[in-house]
């Protein structure tokens, strides 16, 4: 049985705690919010006697419902936030795909009459104007509560969108569909793959992947991630179709 460890837990500031052992951190905390305006607690200590010290001190201050977030394979950390009282909520698959054509089958010739923008060629206002589009659809059907990990905000809550980190797709003039990607060094990670959805089913979520997969392989990488909720099924079928594996899975719990 593992042994008891004192700590003094303190609060310091609006967000971080500190758990204190003859003057040394020996845990934090931390309550962040996302752009969806949901609490998200984490708890980082090396003992599991002060992580419930921690826990206690946070869950005390903090109004709920409160969420977190656990690699489904870190069974201590599950345990730990089990014993506090949370409980699954949903579950995201981690995807791994290759990069190169040959191996995704994807073809790098857009649809007749579609036009694809690399990273970095979208114009910012149209882009804005699709990512409000897509946002509205998305909130109407899914949820942005069911998607992955939202994209940073201003202070005002508008998004901030970096035009580098977007992949476009163009139809008859108009911003039909996005591709966030963010630029890891050595693996890059698919965020959101979104078409409006007048234009679904006409293969520009199959473009906008070939596009992306397809940049990164010309950048000498061969692999790329995605993280999909489990009940995304038609995100789940594309990355699917073009040789994703599944590699992981990452549990979102609540405390209610």
């Amino acid at each position: 049985m593992e042994s008891t460890f004192l700590a003094a837990v303190t609060q310091v500031s609006e967000r971080h705690w500190h758990a204190l052992s003859d003057d040394r951190v020996v845990g934090r905390g931390e309550v962040s919010r996302r752009p969806d305006g949901r609490p998200f607690v984490s708890i980082d200590a090396w003992h599991g006697s002060v992580f419930d010290q921690l826990a206690e001190a946070m869950l005390t201050r903090l109004p709920r419902p409160l969420y977190t977030v656990v690699d489904e394979a870190d069974l201590d950390l599950l345990s730990s936030w089990e014993r506090c009282g949370f409980g699954p909520r949903r579950r995201e698959w981690e995807y791994v795909m290759p990069t190169d054509p040959r191996l995704t089958g994807l073809d790098p010739a857009p649809p007749p009459g579609l036009t694809i923008l690399g990273a970095g060629e979208a114009g910012e206002d149209e882009l804005r104007e699709l990512d409000r589009a897509v946002r509205d659809e998305v909130e109407a059907t899914l949820g942005w509560q069911n998607m992955p990990a939202e994209v940073l905000s201003r202070p005002d809550g508008s998004p901030l969108l970096d035009p580098a980190r977007y992949t476009v797709a163009v139809e008859s003039g108009r911003y039909v569909g996005l591709a966030r990607v963010a630029p890891l060094p050595r693996q890059p990670r698919i965020g959101l793959i979104a078409v409006r959805a007048g234009r679904r089913r006409r293969g520009i979520g199959r473009a906008l992947l070939a596009e992306v997969l397809g940049a990164a392989h010309r950048r000498g990488l061969t692999t790329a991630s995605a993280d999909v909720n489990q009940s995304n099924s038609a995100a789940i079928a594309l990355f699917e179709g073009a040789g994703a594996r599944k590699a992981g899975s990452n549990l979102e719990l609540v405390l209610r």
